[in-house]
């Protein structure tokens, strides 16, 4: 009995929290369209100067915010009321300083005919000069071309020629190496390069004993007569 109750009674408080949030809803929609159809329907009315008696800010008041004292202000404050601002129309002409800014702001962002026409033919100039320029470099070059070949071809067999050589002096010393210990050594083990180093020794020496042998030759030598003159 008192389980049914309960199960009575959550669905009761089911329906009635449904049918609040549904209601919730529409409240909600219809308030929205409300909104929209108000905002529609908003037409306000034309604003109108008042040409009679204008808003003039007071200078000297300390009140008065520092942008409606600046003669940009005025300007604005004339050009829309004109004489009724009460303002002197020759108070709003530009100053010497500020004409000589606008001069010279003018002459930099909009110069005149001639200067541009001029500015144009400097440019034209510069490009043709660059252009003879880079034509006279490519010129040299493909003169120089020839004499290039010759030297990459030269260094490249200089090249060849040292691998070659040096291949060759790599297998004598391999080939030495087995003779002296015999076996064959890597040529990275330290044997290998100490004997390396031993060689390249023997060999400076024997170059130091030729060059001083002949250096004797040549001081031992007798001086050769001057053949004689015919009578």
């Amino acid at each position: 009995m008192a389980a049914s109750m309960l199960c009575r009674r959550t669905a009761v408080l089911c329906r009635t929290l449904k049918g609040i949030s549904c209601s919730k809803t529409v409240l909600c929609v219809d308030s929205q369209r409300g909104l929209l159809l108000q905002s529609a329907a908003y037409n306000p009315r034309p604003l109108k100067l008042n040409l009679h008696q204008p808003y003039i800010p007071d200078k000297d008041c300390e009140k008065t915010p520092e942008w409606q004292k600046s003669s940009r202000y005025e300007r604005k404050l004339f050009g829309r009321y004109g004489p009724s601002s009460g303002i002197d129309p020759v108070s709003l002409w530009p100053s010497h300083g500020e004409l000589d800014k606008m001069i010279a702001e003018e002459k930099e962002w909009q110069p005149s005919l001639e200067v541009m026409l001029k500015n144009v033919e400097a440019k034209e100039k510069e490009e043709i000069e660059k252009r003879l320029a880079k034509e006279k470099l490519v010129a040299a070059n493909m003169a120089k071309m020839p004499q290039m070949i010759a030297d990459w071809r030269r260094e490249k067999r200089e090249t060849k020629s040292k691998q070659k050589e040096e291949k060759s002096r790599r297998a004598k010393l391999l080939a030495e190496a087995r003779e002296r210990f015999g076996y064959a050594l890597d040529p990275r083990s330290p044997k290998f390069l100490e004997m390396v180093a031993e060689i390249e020794k023997e060999e400076k020496k024997k170059k130091k004993l030729m060059k001083r042998r002949l250096k004797d030759d040549q001081v031992a030598a007798p001086p050769v007569a001057p053949p004689a003159a015919s009578s």
